[in-house]
């Protein structure tokens, strides 16, 4: 196995700049806190280092331990306003002279509420704790004294202590100040897709005064430098120090510094200082805030309860001042049959304390059941999520995951989804898929009657045994190019030669035979590989050769130049002799470059390669040009020269060099082009077409160049061939970007009125921008250079007006906190939920700044999807996840809330009306027991059937019409109008179920002539027919009927009959009278007719407003989505009017993929030698398992 071996001096602590006296230098900020300055740290020394108590490496995400857990949780309970107020309740049914229920009415409900509660709690901390200790746990090796190698933890790294060793290919677990490696120079080779989300290896060295130690244990262990250092930030690219050691200062600068979340490529072992651990990396200053998240349903339920405890207070007044003027004119007088009690002198007094029995009896407007349902429905809800079938990726064993419960509603109200690209929409993988060599077209495959065929897993691959070198993870279909290759076509043979020559790829042979390639860009290694298993093998390269097998022969090629790439040029050359002595060039780059540089010989050629990367590019494959141009000898050593005075000149540097390339880089021959597939993620497209029907607009955030992102816009048709226009903003200064922005606007006809607001205008701090169509369809891109800028200001309301205006946005090169920082934008300005996904660290900071995060587990580590409150494992389950558990989940919480305020107002209202035959006394309506049960037991179970069951629609509907998903996004199921509504039918419903039973047993008699408008049998006679009502409501919004909906639904009614027999029963009440005093009321009630002719009437007129408002509501006042539930019933009727779905189209404009990095190439570190191991190094290689 091969090792990493980062030496990582224990915890980086912060010290101070002044090295003499050593203390921590400090300053005072305005508001009195003190301020570091920079750090200062001594390495092997913890004694030193431990003097200031900086953060360590552990990760801790837990809140509670076994001993703070109880009390913790009840102080975080109780802080919540619904449970303070019912304990506030709680204490108020305590005092005798005000109470008007019994204290276990409030009681049951409180207990339950909070252990349920509680126990989701510690069931998610101990979620948190078992990840912490995954982490912290991770094994480090270090170096013991000096002697030897011992493991240790990621949470024990701590800097400036003993050397340790990480074993590749793991992350650094902390910024590390690079001192030695395997690599000749100290170089080291690393991926950064934890932090920028690219793939391209990067190069880090050490200074040469500490690379000299290279593995030797005992210098490692004595090494005693100092280093100065800035504070902890959040510039990835920057880094300044000062390492002094043996009397002298060295400059240290980010080259220097591998960050933590780097993973190491092409490198045995290395070994650093610790500079940064744990909070104070630049990945976690990277990482964003946590926020705690709440949906717009709980804010919006906040404002409700609000609102009914207004409301309640104004009903306990009235009636307060209604039994005062009762006690003022009537009670005042009948003392001798209602004699006040002695604390009462007055009917002011009286009134006073029945203001406090009304707030009492009363307070089920606010049940705090509402809060227990939520969670048990919300529970219920993330276990369908984590239990779907269709979202469980076989390949990882990875099955979808709900990471909170908390926000599942809110997973249907999405507008704008940010995605990352790398990981994301892509599998980092290339593919080389098709070619083209001297006007033929490689790749695809025909049948017997030379039809073609589509490719499939069915497919014969092509035999590549001929070749022992060949990578046996490389697939190709179209045998002709393999007979070519064996025929010996010099064209063929050529073009694999300029395949194998023109990189910088790195490779390496630990086994004889297999070989390891290291590429800059992924597409240069797949073009690398599709070479070598063609029969054309890069070997090895030195300063001066490179060594390519060529059909089973070994030639060596001098190499006498690199012309790199870079983003202006677009193309990079090699320039080699031959084993015959000829000079020769050869060159791949972007298509409409290289036509630029092609000798006029080879138009035809051209134009017939031309048409071959039109057919590729409707593929969606990413193009390159290869040509080639043989030069005279006494040529190239006059451009060599011209070359040398160009790298030696002072002044434009750059330029010159630039204009030397193009001197030799001109007259080449085509030989053919090459067509890659940065392969997608399945079900990408159709994902985003999915989701823009349901008019959720998709932005990338990445941190991969421009070109790249712009090519997998384009694949994964987020931009598309016909639109009307791709803005670039590109601009390097303020009024460059918003002459950029005003323009694009200004093309998609802005509104004159908001134009004039921007610009004569700061946004106030709670404005947000109106939704608006644009004249057209329309693209941005923007890189994060300009968005720096588009950030200051009022011109970041500009940047978002024009972006929100676009189908589809892309940011590319952009750091972590930048794309946090466009989410929180979007937050800000518009009234909108968001969702972040990603699948890398450098995703945490907007998959925490989103109202939802989802982590997908990719290729870049587990960070995202730690920090996320979803995880998935392929982006096309995001459409399962929004378009049905999403909007199932928001359409059943949005009917759980109308149902629930319905019947609790429904419940409470009687006792006002109630009171007007009572003489305001506040002597409840209903049987004790009745309202103990009413929220917990009896109408529980209906509203868990219908929160966790209920479908309108099921998944093949809701996933062929995304329409259905735009209710969601403008809150038209739940909002302040349906609460108003959810009054006034429960106002009606009231006045309904108090004055039907009135009626019918005012002044009535049973068969035996005794009265029956008693107390308990009216009360008895108002509960039932209150319980047969709101059953009747919701069996009424249910639209997904099966076995365990109606047992769910009915069984209430049969509870409710059978609990109220037990307590009824004459056994229970001799027992216990104080308590249970209804003796024998439910057999003798419920046999009478006038029972079951209330029961009757008041389910019908409660019922009837509700049918015929549902008749007539898509006829008087219809919304969008009822146009979309009629074709649906349409097809439901008619399955043959079922649309096809369209096959997604491919664009069909080229889109040249060369050059995926965004820097310089390795050109001129290869020629500068320091690549190069010495045979004595290569011969020594590191092992960590002696």
């Amino acid at each position: 196995m091969k090792y990493t071996n980062p030496f990582i001096s224990e915890n980086p602590w912060n010290y101070s700049w002044c090295y003499s006296a050593m203390p921590l230098t400090k300053k005072r900020s305005p508001d009195g806190q003190s301020e570091e300055q920079g750090r200062y740290l001594q390495a092997n020394s913890r004694e030193f280092n431990t003097v200031f108590a900086y953060p360590n490496n552990t990760i801790k995400t837990s809140k509670y331990n076994i001993l703070s857990f109880l009390p913790l949780n009840l102080f975080e309970q109780f802080q919540r306003l619904a449970n303070a107020y019912f304990l506030a309740l709680l204490v108020l049914q305590l005092i005798p002279q005000i109470s008007s229920l019994t204290w276990y009415t409030t009681v049951v409900p409180l207990v339950v509420v909070l252990t349920i509660t509680a126990v989701k709690d510690a069931i998610d901390d101990l979620k948190r704790h078992q990840n912490d200790n995954q982490v912290n746990n991770r094994p480090v090796l270090i170096l013991k004294n000096g002697s030897g190698k011992t493991f240790s933890t990621f949470a024990a790294t701590a800097f400036g202590d003993r050397p340790h060793c990480i074993w590749r290919p793991m992350a650094h677990v902390a910024d590390i100040l690079l001192l030695s490696s395997s690599e000749p120079g100290s170089l080291t080779y690393v991926e950064t897709a934890d932090l920028d989300g690219e793939t391209n290896l990067k190069v880090k060295q050490a200074i040469s005064v500490t690379s000299d130690m290279e593995d030797n244990m005992l210098l490692l262990s004595a090494f005693d430098g100092e280093v100065k250092c800035e504070i902890p930030n959040n510039k990835l690219d920057r880094f300044v120090g000062i390492l002094m050691y043996k009397g002298k200062s060295y400059s240290l600068g980010h080259d220097k510094l591998i960050l933590r979340g780097c993973i190491i490529r092409n490198t045995d072992w290395c070994y650093g200082l610790v500079i940064f651990t744990g909070p104070d990396t630049k990945l976690m200053q990277n990482s964003g805030k946590y926020t705690f998240k709440r949906t717009n349903t709980d804010h919006l339920v906040n404002v409700f309860v609000l609102w009914i405890v207004v409301l309640l207070v104004c009903m306990c007044s009235v009636l307060a001042a209604g039994h005062y003027i009762w006690e003022l004119k009537t009670g005042y007088y009948f003392q001798d049959f209602l004699p006040w009690s002695k604390y009462v002198t007055s009917p002011a007094v009286s009134a006073t304390l029945i203001f406090w029995s009304y707030f009492i009896i009363l307070n089920t407007m606010v049940p705090i059941s509402l809060y227990v349902s939520v969670e048990v429905i919300r529970l219920g809800n993330s276990c369908f999520i984590n239990w779907d079938q269709k979202m469980y990726y076989a390949p990882k064993d990875m099955p979808a995951e709900a990471r909170t419960t908390t926000l599942n509603e809110e997973l249907g109200q999405i507008t704008y989804v940010f995605s990352d690209k790398t990981g994301t929409l892509t599998q980092n993988i290339m593919i080389f898929k098709k070619c083209s060599i001297n006007g033929v077209s490689y790749g695809n495959v025909f049948d017997r009657k030379g039809e073609k065929v589509d490719i499939s897993e069915k497919t014969e691959k092509v035999n590549f045994s001929y070749n022992k070198l060949a990578d046996p993870k490389f697939s190709f279909y179209d045998n002709t190019l393999v007979e070519a290759v064996k025929h010996g076509n010099q064209q063929v043979h050529l073009f694999f030669r300029s395949l194998s020559l023109c990189h910088t790829v790195m490779s390496e042979e630990k086994v004889e035979g297999e070989l390891v390639y290291q590429a800059q860009s992924p597409d240069e290694g797949s073009l690398v590989t599709a070479a070598r298993n063609f029969g054309f093998v890069f070997h090895s390269r030195t300063s001066e050769t490179i060594t390519v097998v060529e059909m089973g022969e070994p030639r060596v090629y001098q190499l006498l130049a690199i012309l790199d790439f870079n983003a202006v040029r677009k193309r990079m050359s090699v320039i080699v002799r031959t084993p015959d002595d000829r000079v020769v060039l050869f060159c791949k780059g972007a298509d409409t470059i290289i036509c630029q540089l092609l000798h006029p010989s080879c138009r035809y050629l051209q134009d017939v390669t031309m048409d071959h990367l039109d057919d590729f590019a409707t593929e969606g494959l990413r193009t390159l040009m290869v040509a080639y141009r043989e030069l005279d000898s006494a040529f190239f050593q006059a451009w060599r020269e011209k070359h040398s005075e160009a790298c030696l000149s002072s002044e434009n540097r750059e330029r010159k060099i630039a204009i030397i390339y193009e001197e030799i880089e001109k007259d080449l021959t085509l030989l053919g082009a090459t067509a890659i597939e940065d392969k997608l993620q399945d079900g990408v497209p159709e994902t985003i077409a999915t989701l823009e029907k349901a008019k959720i607009k998709i932005w990338v955030l990445t941190g991969d160049k421009q070109e790249t992102a712009v090519n997998i816009a384009y694949a994964c048709n987020l931009f598309e061939d016909n639109m009307d226009e791709v803005f670039i903003m590109e601009g390097q200064d303020f009024e460059t970007i918003r002459q950029e922005l005003r323009s694009a606007r200004h093309k998609m006809k802005l509104d004159p009125t908001l134009e004039s607001y921007l610009l004569t205008s700061k946004p106030k701090p709670f404005f947000r921008i109106l939704e608006e169509v644009p004249n057209g369809n329309f693209g941005m891109v923007i890189n994060g250079y300009s968005l720096a800028y588009a950030l200051e200001g009022n011109l970041e309301v500009e940047l978002i007006q024009t972006a929100c205006l676009c189908k589809g946005v892309i940011f590319c090169r952009m750091t972590p906190l930048q794309k946090a920082q466009v989410v929180e934008l979007v937050k800000r300005y518009k009234k909108v939920v968001t969702l972040a996904i990603g699948d890398g660290a450098n995703d945490v900071g907007m998959i925490k700044a989103a109202h939802i995060g989802v982590g997908i587990s990719g290729q870049e580590g587990m960070q995202a999807m730690l920090s996320s409150d979803y995880a998935i494992s392929q982006f096309r389950y995001l459409q399962r996840l929004l378009l049905i558990h999403g909007r199932w989940s928001y359409i059943r919480m949005c009917k759980f809330f109308n149902y629930f305020f319905y019947k609790n107002f429904a419940f409470t209202l009687v006792h006002v009306w109630y009171s007007y035959f009572s003489g305001f006394s506040a002597q409840p309506v209903y049987d004790t027991w009745f309202i103990t049960f009413y929220n917990m037991i009896y109408t529980s179970l209906p509203v868990l059937g219908l929160s966790l069951f209920d479908q309108d629609f099921n998944e093949t509907w809701s996933l062929r019409f995304p329409e259905l998903y735009e209710p969601g996004q403008h809150h038209l199921y739940f909002n302040k109008r349906e609460f108003v509504k959810c009054l006034v039918h429960a106002f009606y419903s009231s006045l309904v179920l108090f004055f039907i039973p009135m009626g019918s047993v005012y002044n009535s008699v049973c068969n035996n002539g005794k009265d029956i408008s008693d107390y308990q049998s009216f009360c008895l006679m108002v509960q039932t027919a209150l319980l047969s009502v709101v059953t009747a409501e919701i069996a009424l919004k249910t639209t997904y009927w099966t076995m365990l909906t109606h047992f769910f639904i009915w069984s209430s009614l049969a509870i409710y009959f059978c609990i109220s027999f037990f307590l009824y029963s004459d056994g229970l009440c001799l027992l216990f009278p104080s308590n249970f005093q209804f003796l024998g009321v439910a057999r003798n009630t419920l046999k009478l007719p006038q029972m079951w002719l209330t029961l009757f009437l008041t389910v019908l007129l409660c019922i009837l407003p509700v049918i015929g408002y549902h008749f007539l509501k898509p006829l008087l006042w219809p919304i969008g989505v009822d146009k979309v539930i009629e074709r649906i019933h349409r097809c439901m009727r008619q399955p043959q009017l079922l649309l096809i779905q369209p096959k997604q189209k491919r664009p069909t404009c080229r889109r040249s993929a060369y050059a995926f990095s965004h820097q310089h190439g390795f050109g001129a570190l290869i020629t500068s030698s320091k690549t190069v191991k010495s045979p004595l190094y290569a011969k020594r290689v590191f092992s960590f398992q002696k």
